[in-house]
């Protein structure tokens, strides 16, 4: 069963529907019993940083996800709750993350040519940096689509795919049990779903 974190941030349901899909037992939920019984963690999430990893706190839950984490139990951040795996973010101010990955999310804007769209939005391709089982399924030059003003950098050690914006950007990362995607794998497509397959399949 995949436990997918409910600390009120994120379209928790699409997502939830995606791993229905694909035949895939997941329910949303806040209770740490059920996380803690769960086989793999979602960590989904939308919206800004420091409001995100404040929700987290005070509900409680990020220490349940941090213990998941420790346990070796697969753990998949999406979006913003993958921006919150890492050890800083500096969107309106300075806010310490979960610190699984090594690296700090920092603005698109002044580090991207000026003239692109922020946020990116819509459909980008995959550009992989080293074989990972996330990726098992999925072909250089997929598309998968992507929201975010915001971007992870310093993260060289955990680097799965990154997808190109006026400069490469972070778009997946992967160390030992905790793994993070930048776009959304419930929008896009088969090939998010495959990726969201391979991970349903990974062992702790």
């Amino acid at each position: 069963m995949i436990a997918i974190v409910d600390y009120g941030v994120g379209n928790l349901f699409s997502l939830q529907s995606s791993l229905h899909s694909l035949g895939l037992d997941a329910v949303v939920t806040a209770d740490p019993k059920a996380i803690r019984n769960a086989d793999r963690v979602i960590l989904p999430g939308v919206g800004a940083f420091g409001d995100a990893i404040d929700k987290l706190r005070s509900s409680g839950l990020e220490e349940i996800v941090l213990e998941q984490a420790v346990s070796g139990k697969p753990l998949m951040g999406i979006c913003l709750g993958m921006q919150l795996l890492f050890e800083k973010g500096y969107e309106f101010g300075e806010h310490d993350g979960l610190g699984l990955l090594r690296g700090s999310v920092v603005p698109m804007q002044g580090n991207i040519p000026d003239g692109l769209k922020i946020p990116q939005m819509g459909w980008n391709a995959l550009i992989p940096k080293r074989a990972h089982p996330l990726l098992k399924n999925v072909k250089e030059g997929d598309c998968v689509y992507f929201v975010h003003s915001f971007y992870a950098t310093g993260c060289e050690d955990s680097l799965v795919a990154a997808t190109e914006y006026g400069k490469e950007l972070t778009a997946l990362v992967a160390r030992d049990n905790v793994m993070g995607c930048q776009f959304h794998p419930e929008k896009s497509g088969p090939v998010g779903l495959s990726i969201l397959k391979a991970f349903a399949e990974m062992r702790s």
